[in-house]
């Protein structure tokens, strides 16, 4: 591979202007499809296969005007009186019925027109924008009718009409849900302003008016301030490391433009297929990493090579050959880790992975390519601009300075650092036996925002169970009793349980052999006991089936979201396993050793259970104050956080330890390949993390909590891996293994193709072409 990726870097060095052409073509041509073929993001957290997702189906088949609860477009405005008033009190009623006529004039509500309270459903009078305190006199009517009819004792016929009022028990707080014509995907910010405006009215009027839902939730995309962050920091580490305005600019140049590409090609990609509004941020805060660290790796590379030749585009080949095969497998191993995100069987989580994976691939491409191109247009000018005061020297030089100074002394006591560095990990990896996950909801949103308070106050006057309601669709089709009888035989097991505030049939389709059953749970939507009531009320069909012949199922928006979360909770550990087995498999091609990428692994392992704990006890447990919110950790976060963790883990294993097994293959002995190795590669893997860890970390700045908690994970991911575990551990272990630690049985030596990492190969033919040059002139 070394040999190729010479021929390469050579070839774009000394044919800049074609491509350079090429790499300008493509931009452009990708920024046109951006521009014409871009189709809008959604937030769609559905899991085909699941129990709830298979309700939901069930209920769409047979009622088919019911809604999906994750993708339906509404808004929800809650009233709350003021101290020591109610609803019922005339000005706070006309209050309401003016928020309400200023709602009817949006052009997207799909509201009918007025209907009666007194004969209307409750489906009907939310659709109609019924003021809550005429809604609740018309539901109690309707519901003591029925229960004159049936024979209902009068305070369950109440409870029934209490767990449907939109007015709290104290009629103190009320709520109108609002329908909307469209998609989540139609919400522009003229629909927001006319939805917050409505609110205005009750709010000027004294009531507490506040507003929850898809149509109003502020759809703003992260990002922009991060990146410029990121990069600005990513800036002063190149200049210090090169001591060169120019050397420093080229990184962050190829980098823009790979990042530019593979941000416009996600964009291309919503015109044809369903993309989260999360991906394009994950691509970028990935890729732009990555690119700025593997052009790092090959100006490094570049200008050792300067030291060693005149030719400019002889360096450029070498640099391409050797630090270029570190990018191209550190890249792959950064690809695999995301490409495997689709084993978990999640639509939007497997498209975050190929997002992000296209985006490093473009970092790869470029960095073997345009960037020996720009190094050519540049030509001696490459490293000029220097800076009075700073270091020039070569950043892989491998001159005596700290970091020989520092790996000498690892290596003299090896065992001393080795077990600091892992007692260190496992007492920062505590925290994280207390993991708790959770979808991002309302109830785990920002106290500040109008949707987290419109939920405190459901909360505060209708109960926990009313901001997390459950469906049961129970299916009499092949009942052996008439199909009321099986409906109340399951109302019946319900109250058995005694988390159930309230459940009663809700709908009953047009055959009349499906039922809705709304359930009213005693705890929240976040709360464990409700995911609890739904495991043990799916375990009851069993029995009831039996008995009854009558199937159901458990659906709503909290058995949605808890099917997914505790989906991506089982899918971690086959997740790990098979991207800690293809990377093994790749690093045994790497550095053909057992025992190189077994420590790679577990030193992995440490890392990401640190990076595990520290993100549970900071936004979890609320430790440090960095988040006034502390809620439990999104649901895939965990998965995101293994997938690409592990391949920038194996990033800088690679950039590291190949150093290591070149010098252990020319010859010198396993401590001294470790500590020239490292003192070759420190000071620019050392400047390479800080510059991950600065992208990264800047996202903590955005006001998104998945974002924030995702960008503080990567960057303390990163800092544990690359300054504990790669710099410490890892040079630790590979002195206590010495020879043994590039140990290979012979059988599989015979098998494993030779990618020539180090550029053994490519040596040898460099020195052979050189003698063959030499004795020429002879």
């Amino acid at each position: 591979m070394a040999t190729y990726l010479y021929r390469i870097g050579k070839f774009a060095y000394r044919r800049k202007g074609a491509v350079l052409s090429f790499w300008i073509a493509l931009l452009v041509l990708f920024g046109v499809g951006a521009a014409t073929l871009s189709g809008p993001t959604t937030d769609s957290f559905s899991l085909p296969g699941t129990p709830a997702q298979n309700a939901q189906d069930l209920m769409a088949e047979r009622f088919p005007t019911a809604e999906d609860p994750m993708n339906a477009l509404s808004a929800r405005y809650v009233f709350a009186a003021p101290d020591g008033q109610t609803l019922d009190d005339p000005e706070n009623a006309a209050a309401v019925d003016e928020v309400l006529a200023a709602i009817r004039g949006i052009d997207t509500v799909s509201a009918p027109a007025k209907v009666d309270p007194a004969t209307a459903s409750p489906e009907e009078q939310a659709g109609a924008l019924v003021n809550p305190v005429v809604a609740d006199a018309g539901l109690t009517e309707q519901m003591m009718g029925l229960a004159a009819q049936q024979g209902t004792p009068e305070d369950a016929a109440l409870a029934d009409a209490q767990a449907l009022s939109p007015l709290s028990a104290d009629r103190t707080v009320g709520f109108v849900t609002v329908p909307f014509d469209g998609e989540v995907t139609d919400v522009d910010q003229a629909m927001r302003d006319q939805i917050a405006a409505a609110a205005d009215i009750g709010r000027d009027a004294g009531l507490t008016v506040q507003v929850s839902g898809t149509a109003a939730a502020d759809m703003a995309m992260p990002g922009g301030t991060a990146e410029l962050i990121g990069i600005g920091i990513a800036a002063i580490v190149l200049t210090l490391t090169f001591g060169s305005l120019v050397a420093a600019g080229l990184p962050l140049i190829t980098a823009l433009v790979g990042v530019g590409i593979g941000s416009m090609g996600i964009t291309i990609a919503t015109g044809f297929f369903d993309l989260s509004s999360m991906t394009p941020t994950l691509a970028i805060m990935i890729g732009l990493a990555v690119a700025i660290d593997y052009s790092l790796f090959i100006v490094s590379r570049f200008r050792h090579e300067l030291l060693e030749t005149s030719d400019r585009a002889e360096a450029a080949g070498r640099a391409v050959g050797t630090a270029g095969s570190a990018v191209v497998f550190a890249g792959l191993t950064v690809i695999i880790a995301l490409m495997a995100l689709s084993v978990v069987g999640i639509p939007f989580l497997s498209v975050m992975g190929y997002a992000a994976a296209f985006t490093v691939l473009m970092a790869v491409l470029i960095a073997i390519s345009l960037l020996p191109a720009v190094l050519g247009l540049f030509g001696e000018k490459a490293f000029a601009g220097r800076i009075p005061g700073l270091s020039s020297r070569d950043p892989e030089g491998g001159e005596p300075g700290a970091a020989q100074k520092f790996v000498g002394a690892i290596t003299r006591r090896p065992l001393i650092p080795l077990i600091a560095g892992v007692v260190l990990l496992g007492v920062l990896a505590l925290p994280a036996t207390g993991l708790r996950l959770a979808l991002p909801t309302e109830a785990t949103g920002d106290p500040a925002t109008s949707a987290r308070q419109a939920y405190d106050l459901i909360d505060e006057g209708f109960g926990p169970g009313r901001n997390g309601p459950l469906v049961v669709v129970a299916d009499a089709r092949d009942a052996n009793v008439p199909a009321d009888a099986a409906f109340a035989a399951v109302l019946g097991s319900l109250y058995e349980h005694e988390e159930v505030v309230n459940a009663q049939v809700v709908g009953v389709n047009e055959d009349g052999d499906t039922a809705q059953i709304l359930i009213t749970p005693r705890s929240g939507p976040t709360d464990p006991a409700t995911m609890d009531l739904v495991s043990e009320i799916r375990g009851d069909e069993a029995a009831l089936n039996d008995e009854y012949g009558l199937s159901y199922g458990v659906t709503g928006q909290t058995a949605l979201e808890g099917d997914v979360s505790e989906s991506l909770q089982s899918a971690l550990v086959p997740y790990l396993a098979v991207v800690v087995g293809l990377a093994f498999i790749l690093l045994m091609l790497v550095f053909r050793s057992i025992l190189v990428p077994l420590t790679a692994t577990l030193g992995f392992l440490l890392s990401v259970l640190a990076t595990f704990g520290a993100t549970v006890a900071v936004f979890q447990e609320g430790w440090g104050g960095l988040i006034s919110n502390p809620q439990p950790i999104v649901s895939f976060m965990p998965i995101i956080l293994i997938g690409v963790v592990f391949g920038l883990a194996m990033d800088y294993q690679v950039f590291l330890v190949t150093r290591m097994r070149e010098e252990y293959v020319h010859g010198a002995s396993a401590t001294d390949a470790v500590r020239s190795g490292f003192a070759h590669g420190a000071r620019v893997v050392s400047a390479a993390a800080v510059i991950m860890i600065s992208v990264f970390a800047a996202f903590i700045a955005e006001p998104d909590s998945l974002i924030k908690s995702i960008g503080f994970a990567l960057a303390a991911a990163v800092f544990f891996d690359a300054f504990i575990v790669r710099m410490v551990i890892i040079p630790s272990v590979m002195a206590l293994l010495g020879d043994k630690a590039w140990w290979l049985p012979k059988w599989l030596d015979k098998i494993l193709p030779n990618v020539d990492v180090e550029g053994e190969k490519l040596a040898r033919e460099l020195e052979a072409t050189a003698a063959t040059l030499e004795s020429t002139r002879v």
